[in-house]
C-alpha cells in the first residue's frame, strides 16, 4: 500500500514537472510574439510615427517596415503628413479706401517635420487660423477695394509667403492659400454698380469719339490721295505740254536753221516758197474748220500754186 502510495505521488510530481514545463513554454513563445508584435511597425505610405522612449522624443518612423525597442519604445503619434485644408474662415477687414469688406479665406499645407508639429503647437489649426488672419487683414489694409477684388492671385502669393515664414517653425509647409470670396453690404454693391455704369458709358462715349476722329482722319486721308493724284496729273499733263513745247521749238528752230541755209544759197525765191507755203497751209487749216460755210479763194490761186511747182522744181535742180 504505502509501495502505491509513493508510486501515485512520483507521478503526481512528473506531471506537475510537465505540466510547468510545457507552460513555460508556451509563456516564453507568447512573450517572443507579443515582443515581435511591439517591436514591429508597418508605417503606411500616407503618415509617419513618432516614437518616444521614456516619454520622450524618439526618432520618426517613415513609410514602410520599421523596428523598435519593445517596452522602451512607444509610437506616442501618428501624423497625416498629406496636404490638408484648414476649413474656411471669414475674416472683417477695412480696405484702404476705408470700406469694411468681409473675406472668406482657406489655407492649404502639409506637414514636412512631423515632430516639430507635435512638439512646438498644442493646435495647429488653430494657430494657422489665427496667423492666417493678421496676415490676410494687413495685406487687405493696403489695397483698395477695386484692388483688392481685381489682384486676389498677387495677393494669395503675398499671403501664402508671408504664412510660411509665419509656419515654418512648427514643421509645415503652406502650399497655398485662397481669398474665395470678398462680400460686401448692400450700399457699397450699389456704388460699384453706379460706378460700373458710369465707366461703361465713358467707355461708349470714348469708343464713339475715337470712332468718329477715324472716320474724319480716313475721309480727309481720302480727299488727300485724292488731292494728290490730281496733283499728279496736272504735273504729268504739265510735263506733256512741256515736253511738246520742247519738240516743236527744236522743229521750229530746225525749219528756221534750213530755211536760213535756203535763204543764204537761193535768195529771193527761197523766201517766196517759205511764204508761198504758209499761205497754202492756212488756206487748207481754213477748209478744214467746221465754222466754215464757204471757203473763197483769190484770183490769183492757181498763180501761188504755179509759182510754188516752180519753185519745187528749182530746189529740186539745185539738190541735184
Amino acid at each position: 500500500m504505502l509501495l502505491i502510495k509513493s508510486f501515485i505521488s512520483i507521478s503526481y510530481k512528473k506531471m506537475f514537472d510537465y505540466s510547468m514545463t510545457i507552460t513555460i513554454t508556451l509563456l516564453f513563445f507568447a512573450f517572443v510574439i507579443l515582443t515581435l508584435y511591439l517591436g514591429i511597425r508597418v508605417v503606411p505610405q500616407s503618415k509617419v510615427f513618432i516614437v518616444e522612449r521614456f516619454g520622450k522624443y524618439h526618432k520618426t518612423l517613415n513609410a514602410g517596415l520599421s523596428i523598435i525597442v519593445p517596452y522602451l519604445d512607444k509610437v506616442e503619434h501618428k501624423v497625416l503628413i498629406l496636404e490638408r485644408q484648414l476649413e474656411e474662415f471669414k475674416i472683417s477687414v477695412i480696405t484702404k479706401d476705408n470700406v469694411e469688406v468681409t473675406l472668406e479665406s482657406t489655407v492649404f499645407y502639409r506637414v514636412i517635420d512631423a515632430a516639430k508639429s507635435v512638439y512646438r503647437i498644442k493646435d495647429l489649426n488653430s494657430a494657422i487660423n489665427t496667423a492666417a488672419t493678421s496676415i490676410v487683414r494687413s495685406a487687405a489694409g493696403r489695397l483698395e477695394l477695386d484692388e483688392l477684388q481685381s489682384s486676389r492671385d498677387a495677393m494669395n502669393a503675398e499671403i501664402a509667403k508671408n504664412l510660411q515664414e509665419a509656419a515654418k517653425i512648427w514643421g509645415i509647409e503652406v502650399t497655398r492659400t485662397e481669398i474665395t470670396d470678398v462680400i460686401v453690404d448692400e450700399q457699397t454693391k450699389d456704388a460699384q454698380r453706379q460706378q460700373l455704369n458710369a465707366e461703361r458709358s465713358r467707355r461708349a462715349a470714348i469708343a464713339e469719339a475715337e470712332g468718329k476722329k477715324r472716320s474724319v482722319e480716313l475721309n480727309a486721308d481720302a480727299q488727300l490721295y485724292e488731292a494728290q493724284k490730281e496733283a499728279d496729273a496736272i504735273k504729268i499733263k504739265a510735263d506733256a505740254e512741256a515736253y511738246a513745247i520742247r519738240v516743236n521749238a527744236k522743229a521750229d528752230a530746225e525749219q528756221t536753221k534750213l530755211l536760213a541755209d535756203a535763204i543764204a544759197k537761193n535768195g529771193q525765191p527761197a523766201i517766196d516758197f517759205e511764204v508761198m507755203k504758209r499761205q497754202v497751209t492756212a488756206i487748207g487749216d481754213l477748209a478744214q474748220s467746221n465754222s466754215t460755210k464757204t471757203l473763197i479763194l483769190p484770183t490769183d490761186v492757181t498763180k501761188v500754186l504755179g509759182t510754188l511747182e516752180t519753185l519745187l522744181n528749182m530746189n529740186k535742180s539745185n539738190k541735184k
